[in-house]
């Protein structure tokens, strides 16, 4: 096999309150990947706790590692490349991953390659296609991002549109403990808003035909507030629906213009909130009736994981020669472009 056929990444994410791992081999033969998920030991408080997040992390990421290269059939002397998260994210835990990620670079006397957590979202689309080649724009929408980016090609990004304000994932997260719901709520939300009328009450839609394509949600989470205080006995279903619809219609109607605006063809949606299945639906329709292509990854590969992350180490090493010298720092506003 060629050098970059048997190129072997390591990848590593750590960003906030998931510890993940995973093998790639070359750029696309995801070989395993591995989550664990913190998200009961944060519920009790209904938000990630960094200090704990860290904490868990130092304590499972040694043992992920070793159960990924069992996995894979592999030994640490096999490896050729480590990739981990850098940034944007919880300086804590990307601390943790990144320091793990130096010392086992350093100890096997291999390249380091420091991930922009964003542009690892972006590589979980390349993962999981091999005929959608940018251009593209693409949406990020996750607990901690809500952005718009234009992709022409990979390793190159324009920053379209962000929110000014709470990101669309920490907003639902955010009303779901308004409405009782434990953390995250995005999912259970989701479910019970199929069981909801969407018209039983009209929110606002936050900056969705203001001139821009950025995007604000507090306004939405603060008028549910209000809501509940004066309907105390408001169907739970109904709120649900009502809220997913204030949030997929912003969504959609801003990452459809940009897209037409911005003379691309295709829109791929990536991150947590992807995988909400009434904006999958709403965009693939939106995306019919304009003649955009939507492109979604697969659920495994919406949260975060380490997959993403050994995706474009292992892309931006091959193909742009990348590496980071051991003194790279984590920085928790890192910026895709």
């Amino acid at each position: 096999m060629s050098r970059r056929e048997d190129l072997l990444t390591l990848g590593i994410e750590t960003s906030c309150d998931e510890t993940s791992v995973a093998v790639l081999r070359g750029e696309r033969d995801l070989v395993v990947n591995l989550v664990y998920s913190q998200a009961d030991l944060h519920a009790r408080y209904g938000g990630v706790v960094p200090e704990i997040a860290s904490r868990n992390h130092v304590k499972k990421l040694p043992f992920l590692i070793k159960d990924a290269l069992q996995a894979a059939r592999i030994e640490f002397p096999d490896l050729s490349l480590i990739a981990a998260t850098y940034g944007p994210g919880l300086i804590g835990p990307l601390l943790v991953g990144l320091c793990h990620a130096k010392g086992l670079a350093y100890g096997l006397g291999i390249p380091l390659i420091g991930v922009n957590h964003l542009e690892g979202h972006i590589f979980a689309h390349h993962l999981s296609t091999v005929d959608q080649e940018p251009p593209f724009m693409a949406l990020i929408v996750s607990g901690g991002h809500t952005t718009l980016v234009e992709v022409n090609e990979y390793g190159t990004y324009h920053v379209v549109g962000a929110t000014v304000d709470d990101a669309a994932g920490e907003a639902i997260d955010k009303i779901g403990k308004m409405m009782g719901i434990g953390y995250p709520a995005g999912a259970e939300i989701d479910r019970l808003a199929t069981e909801g009328n969407p018209k039983a009450i009209r929110f606002p839609r936050p900056m969705a035909t203001s001139a821009g394509f950025d995007f604000s949600f507090s306004g939405l989470k603060t008028s549910v507030l209000y809501h509940l205080k004066k309907n105390p006995r408001e169907r739970i279903q109904d709120v649900a629906a009502s809220v997913l619809a204030s949030v997929v219609e912003i969504l959609t109607k801003k990452s459809i213009e940009a897209t037409r605006r911005f003379h691309k063809k295709r829109l791929i949606v990536v991150g947590g909130v992807a995988a909400n299945s009434h904006l999958r639906q709403a965009l693939h329709a939106a995306g019919e009736e304009k003649g955009i292509a939507i492109s979604f990854p697969p659920m495994s590969l919406c949260t975060d994981n380490a997959a993403m992350i050994a995706g474009a180490g292992a892309y931006r090493h091959l193909n742009l020669g990348e590496s980071h010298d051991f003194d790279l720092k984590p920085n928790a506003g890192l910026s895709i472009d």
